[in-house]
């Protein structure tokens, strides 16, 4: 099979546009209040609706995903996901917009697992974890320079963010062109689909690996979605220039992430999450006493440069310890779970919000990030000398030392 730099350079282009689905919208949010009449709680709904959909269908598209050639689910997946944000440009009542986000959901649902698929399919062995880390990177910088975006798109009107998604009809048509066929006929009658991979899941490094996915994007969502709030009531800044500071972490993301290899070949896998997880907690739970936009800055590039190591180290974590004969469907349950954490984040956090105000709602989320970094941190016996042995890098510098080191410092 042909398949080259510019065919993987599309799926990292598919999994941007499924990623950055849902972060464009984060600093319009306040904006879509007055127009829609409605409240900033109910204006959140828009974020979970879309990840709640997109988290059950990538489950029953997960189902069959073995069963049916690539594109024959990608290409109307990338049709949906353009269709539905063409006629969101349209409407102007919530109720509307909610229905046309969970049929959107689903077109999300296909390309992210196809796009991680395909890799499967591909490459093998130490190819498949460099590939994994460009699809990773390419995730991070969706979520991260997504809300630059949206915020420049919202200048025109709070609506024409919805017009980011219509690039995707166009290309579709190029995936269909060009994009090979990457699946190969195994005639396998007696496949389970996902009732085969629930069993997988009880392995206690994958179902721990899976519940990493869902807290790091729970995390991610509590600032996407709550700093714009903040920096508008704090220091009164409009959806163009909050959308500006958030995407500023994709520095620190970009960076970051293109290190995480040769961290984990010098250390472990698990010890570059927990580092990734104590960056993101000790920033969030700071910015409830940020008071100047220089200090917010600062902690938005700590949360980058955390999200970058925590998130891809665990995506490349999964490729390393899912059984081969099951990793599209680990693949799924992986993704859904990203999407569980961010439809659950402005849930819960919601509630807190309700209740308390945004101050609590940082230090509660912060406080989780940390929790997380520890309890990582304690079970990394259970993941070294098995996931790590099979990326180590001989020729890794020894200055990587002092950011893994940190961790112990700090336990």
């Amino acid at each position: 099979m042909d398949f080259r730099n510019t065919h993987l350079l599309m799926l990292c282009i598919i999994a941007f546009f499924a990623m950055a689905g849902g972060a464009i919208l984060a600093p319009v949010l306040p904006e879509m209040v007055e127009p829609l009449q409605t409240t900033p709680h109910e204006v959140g709904l828009l974020m979970s609706v879309y990840t709640i959909s997109t988290a059950i269908f990538t489950l029953i598209i997960g189902h069959f995903i073995d069963r049916v050639n690539r594109k024959k689910i990608l290409v109307p997946c990338l049709m949906i996901y353009g269709l539905m944000g063409l006629i969101s440009y349209f409407v102007s009542d919530l109720q509307s917009l909610l229905i046309l986000r969970f049929i959107q959901g689903i077109g999300v649902a296909g390309m992210m697992s196809l796009a991680m698929l395909v890799i499967g399919d591909v490459y093998k062995s130490l190819e498949s974890v460099q590939a994994m880390s460009k699809i990773s990177i390419a995730i991070a910088i969706g979520s991260i320079s997504a809300p630059l975006i949206g915020g420049g798109l919202a200048i025109l009107g709070w609506n024409y963010p919805f017009l980011f998604y219509a690039i995707a009809l166009p290309f579709a048509f190029v995936v269909i062109t060009f994009l090979p066929e990457t699946r190969v006929q195994k005639g396998n009658v007696n496949h389970k689909g996902i009732f085969d991979v629930l069993t997988t899941l009880k392995e206690f490094r994958l179902i721990y690996t899976v519940f990493l996915s869902f807290a790091i994007f729970f995390l991610l969502y509590s600032l996407v979605i709550y700093v714009p709030f903040m920096l508008k009531d704090v220091f009164g800044y409009t959806a163009k220039e909050a959308g500006l500071m958030l995407a500023f972490q994709g520095i620190a993301v970009i960076l970051m992430a293109s290190r995480v290899k040769k961290l984990a070949g010098k250390y472990s896998m698990t010890r570059v999450i927990a580092v990734g997880f104590l960056l993101v907690g000790l920033a969030i739970i700071s910015i409830s006493f940020a008071h100047s936009i220089a200090t917010v800055l600062v902690l938005l590039l700590l949360f980058g440069a955390g999200f970058g190591l925590a998130q891809t180290a665990n995506d490349a974590q999964i490729i390393q310890i899912s059984p081969s004969e099951s990793r599209g469907g680990v693949l799924s349950i992986h993704n859904t779970m990203k999407y569980v954490g961010q439809s659950l984040s402005p849930i819960v956090l919601g509630i807190v919000l309700l209740n308390f105000d945004l101050d609590t709602v940082f230090i509660a989320s912060g406080s989780f990030g940390l929790l997380v970094a520890l309890m990582t941190y304690f079970m990394k016996k259970h993941f070294e000398n098995s996931v790590d042995v099979t990326i180590k890098d001989t020729e890794i510098s020894l200055s990587d030392s002092s950011l893994c080191d940190s961790l112990d410092d700090v336990l």
